[in-house]
């Protein structure tokens, strides 16, 4: 496949403003230049309203829909390597997100690295969860149909939590996840340089996250593709979507394909002339709003059950 012109002309203008890379920035330069993107991912869809709270001790916001009076909700965990972004910088996503499935949408802004390293965004997460199953009519949204989903590092909370919280969880949608911290697949290699997320910049993410921890990147607490066959067996229903230029590429099909092992229904969608971050340039890439449909579909149909 060929890259999508429109990603083309995004990395064009990355090239040209002639940005250091990530792995050159501190986590605060990194910060303020990731919350230069946030514009290109749009005002979002109409809804009813966007609440901010606190959850089990975690800012969040909740996005609800209009004209649903006990939604089902999808909890979404932004992306950015466990360093960078933020839920208020995610919500235009969760806007349409919600608007398409009909379901609320639960940001969570969990805590980040290096100043709160593994797992402290693991910790966060799951508490959230668990209390939205347990206690979510709180805020107004059905506990009995929950589902969980993020992008890249969000992905790799999304399915922890749902490795976790089994069948609390009725759905999670996996938006080119990181399930593999060890870096070991070949679409790391393959889209190493020059499609937004290159692999010095993901070993950036991965050293700010577990160094000094103890924890391996092979870690199942970190790394849910290294989960135990029984456990992923225990796990929600799944929709995968990856990016054929995308350095996570492969680890996310690789997951896709355990859950089908372990006995999880699981849909993978490939965008294969997408790069990594896409389905957050709405403004720039027109086909991040096909993606963005295609989750909110799914979501919507696991939640209505």
């Amino acid at each position: 496949m060929n890259l999508d012109s429109a990603a083309e002309q995004y990395l064009q203008l990355l090239v040209a403003a002639a940005r250091p890379p990530l792995q050159e920035l501190s986590p605060d330069e990194a910060r303020a230049s990731y919350d230069m993107t946030i514009p290109f991912a749009g005002d979002g869809a109409d809804v009813a309203s966007v609440t901010p709270m606190t959850i089990d001790g975690v800012p969040c916001h909740l996005v609800m829909p209009h004209g649903v009076k006990v939604p089902g909700v999808l909890i979404w965990f932004h992306g950015g390597g466990w360093v960078i972004g933020s839920g208020p910088a995610s919500i235009a996503v969760c806007r349409d997100l919600a608007a398409a499935s009909n379901c609320a949408v639960l940001t969570v802004d969990y805590r980040l690295a290096p100043e709160h390293r593994a797992p402290a965004a693991v910790v966060d997460c799951v508490g959230v969860a668990r209390w939205v199953v347990e206690r979510g009519r709180e805020i107004g949204v059905d506990p009995s149909r929950v589902a969980v989903g993020g992008d890249s590092a969000g992905g790799n909370l999304a399915a922890l939590v749902a490795l976790e919280l089994g069948d609390r969880i009725s759905h999670q949608l996996l938006v080119y996840p990181a399930t593999d911290l060890s870096m070991s697949h070949p679409s790391i290699e393959e889209n190493a340089e020059g499609y937004l997320l290159t692999k010095a910049s993901m070993r950036w993410f991965i050293d700010h996250y577990l160094s000094t921890t103890g924890i391996s990147a092979t870690d199942p607490s970190v790394s849910p593709l290294f989960a135990d066959p029984k456990r992923l067996s225990k796990a929600a229903s799944a929709s995968v979507l990856v990016a054929g230029f995308d350095p996570l590429r492969d680890e996310g099909i690789a997951y896709a394909n355990a859950l089908r092992a372990a006995g999880v229904t699981t849909e993978l969608r490939r965008f294969d002339s997408q790069i990594h971050a896409f389905f957050s340039l709405r403004v720039l890439i027109p086909e991040a709003g096909d993606a963005i449909a295609w989750g909110a579909a799914a979501v919507g149909a696991a939640l209505s059950r």
